[in-house]
């Protein structure tokens, strides 16, 4: 049997250290249009996405992140990969929600995340950019949260908070909010961070549950190896690693890079090619 990746729990729910992402399955590179549309042309189908999600399934990662709602391409994949192990698979879903403070604006906010919950969703973790609209930090509160919390508690999810403001993070335990994790971008590179390294580190594990980290590699401005393995051996036993691959062959990788660096080893990979190598290099 293959190898299975450690685990964690959040919230009641035990998922896998290590997460799938989806921006370099949806087409979000971070670098230009043209790798955008690469990753689209890739993964134009559900049967190419569940390819590479059998690949995580194999291994026993289970757990996977994104904008769900108004991707059903993802959503059919996610089934397809499940058809095909006969294993199951935690969703993430992280909606864009409406927050303005109007009867109307609530209504479609519960719209949205009943939506998430219809599709399979196991946790509801707020948009950062819907959730960022709400910070006081004057008041050091994050305004009307508590509410949508509450849709999500409501439609039988687990609630979180996407943070690429750290405060979010800060406020929400400070002010005991209901959140079960947290998502906080962290890298070696301080890519998108929008504090130092160092800082959000503190924040990590400082923070009082587990938080999934995203953009280990810095949307590939680091290798896969320097990437994860600062961020295996940075972060707390409860925390998780989200990863975001382009063909199965990476996940194979990723994942091997991963479970060497959980288990201070070496990983088994072939090197890479170059045109002509020199002995130390084979």
């Amino acid at each position: 049997m293959t190898k299975q990746f450690p685990r964690t729990e959040v919230g009641g729910v035990s998922l896998s250290r290590m997460i799938i992402g989806t921006n370099w399955i949806l087409g979000y590179s971070h670098t230009t249009v043209a790798a955008d549309n690469f990753i689209r042309q890739n993964h134009d189908t559900p049967e190419k996405i569940a390819n590479m999600l059998e690949v995580f399934l194999e291994s026993g990662v289970d757990t996977i992140m994104g904008p769900f709602n108004g991707n059903p391409m993802l959503v059919n994949a996610v089934r397809n990969a499940e058809d095909r192990t006969g294993r199951g698979m935690i969703i993430i879903d992280t909606p864009i929600i409406n927050v303005d403070n109007s009867p109307e604006a609530r209504a479609e906010a519960e719209k949205t995340i009943a939506a998430s919950k219809k599709l399979g969703a196991t946790f509801c973790l707020p948009h950062h950019s819907s959730v960022e609209e709400l910070v006081n930090k004057n008041k050091k509160i994050i305004d009307r949260l508590p509410d949508y919390l509450a849709m999500i508690r409501d439609h039988d999810m687990v609630p979180g908070l996407s943070a690429h403001m750290p405060e979010l993070v800060v406020y929400s335990d400070l002010n005991n909010y209901d959140v079960e994790t947290y998502i906080q971008i962290y890298n070696c590179m301080g890519f998108l961070m929008q504090v130092e390294v160092e800082y959000i580190h503190k924040v990590i594990w400082d923070a009082k549950k587990p938080v999934m980290t995203i953009k280990p590699m810095a949307a590939g401005r680091v290798s896969p190896f320097v990437g994860l393995t600062f961020s295996w051996h940075t972060i707390r036993p409860c925390d998780m690693v989200t990863v975001g691959c382009l063909t199965p062959d990476e996940a194979r990788e990723d994942i091997e890079i991963s479970l060497a660096a959980l288990e201070s080893r070496r990983p088994d990979l072939e090197g890479r090619s170059s045109p002509k190598k020199t002995d130390i290099m084979k």
